[in-house]
């Protein structure tokens, strides 16, 4: 049987990943909107940069243009021009504050699935290049459980929930896990699956929030979270995302800023062999794998 194109993308791949450098790919997503998943992946990204990481977001949320609305810039490109119009990494990357970058990804996302062989071979020799421009790749998925957040889930080795005292959120996060739970791609042991509480009062609301979903997620799909921490509810992040800059630059000293660093702090040091480097190459490779088998 003939291999499939991503498949023998995929040997390539690996064959590039011991010449070159790959950077760590974490997806933000959750269970339903307005939960603070992009506020997070924009803060956390500034963190890393104040910690002398090179970082991009690649806003996979698609048709909202979340990140770009947080930071106030339009980019002149996206995703699908890289695709298609044949612009280098470089010029679909708009600089943000503190020099980091992001990638609108527009429908581009959505059209992988559609690319032709050489098409698709154009696009990871592009995709190499961005592993060794950045350390990070933080990819801002869309809410819920709609095919393209389930993908990106899978394909992902490093994984945030963000999770909000709703009931809705906590319900909502769970279906999400179910529903990545029942593919076959699903690999427990490939796999960091750690939550974040957001807009919570105190320390131990959130901590109870991560108690009630934990302890559901291990008895009935086997999935063990981790608890990164929480960030208490503040007026001055609603207030930085109607200013639209972020609050770990209009109130560094902001208790949330604080949790948001200790967050990033937190996934710095996490143990050698608890992070599983990629490289946003493999991860988009492994997305269209995904894509098309569940077409």
């Amino acid at each position: 049987m003939a291999m499939d194109q991503a498949d023998k993308l995929r040997q390539k791949m690996e064959l590039l990943k011991e010449q070159a450098p790959t950077a760590r790919v974490i997806a933000v997503t959750s269970g339903k909107g307005g939960v603070g998943k992009t506020s997070l992946s924009v803060n956390l990204a500034l963190q890393f940069r104040e910690q002398g990481k090179r970082v991009v977001i690649l806003d996979a949320d698609f048709g909202l243009a979340n990140v770009e609305v947080m930071l106030g810039i339009r980019p002149l490109y996206n995703l699908a021009d890289l695709i298609f119009d044949n612009k280098s990494i470089e010029e679909i990357i708009t600089e943000g504050p503190m020099g980091i970058g992001f990638i609108s990804g527009g429908s581009g996302v959505q059209d992988l699935v559609n690319l032709d062989k050489d098409k698709l071979k154009k696009l990871i020799a592009k995709l190499v290049k961005l592993d060794s421009l950045y350390d990070i790749v933080i990819i801002d998925t869309g809410a819920g459980i709609a095919d393209s957040v389930i993908e990106f889930v899978l394909s992902s080795p490093e994984v945030l929930l963000v999770v909000t005292p709703e009931p809705t959120s906590i319900t909502d996060s769970y279906s999400l896990l179910k529903a990545v739970n029942r593919k076959k791609e699903f690999v427990r042991e490939q796999k960091s699956i750690r939550v974040v509480t957001n807009r919570v009062s105190n320390k131990d609301e959130g901590q109870e929030i991560y108690d009630k979903i934990s302890i559901v997620v291990s008895k009935f799909l086997n999935i063990q979270l981790d608890y990164l921490g929480y960030i208490p509810d503040d007026k001055r992040i609603v207030n930085a995302v109607i200013e639209q800059k972020p609050i770990s630059l209009t109130a560094p000293d902001s208790e949330p800023a604080f949790h948001i660093r200790n967050i990033c702090n937190r996934l710095l040091n996490l143990p050698v062999d608890e992070e599983k480097p990629e490289g946003i190459a493999k991860v988009l490779l492994n997305f269209i794998k995904t894509k098309k088998k569940n077409l």
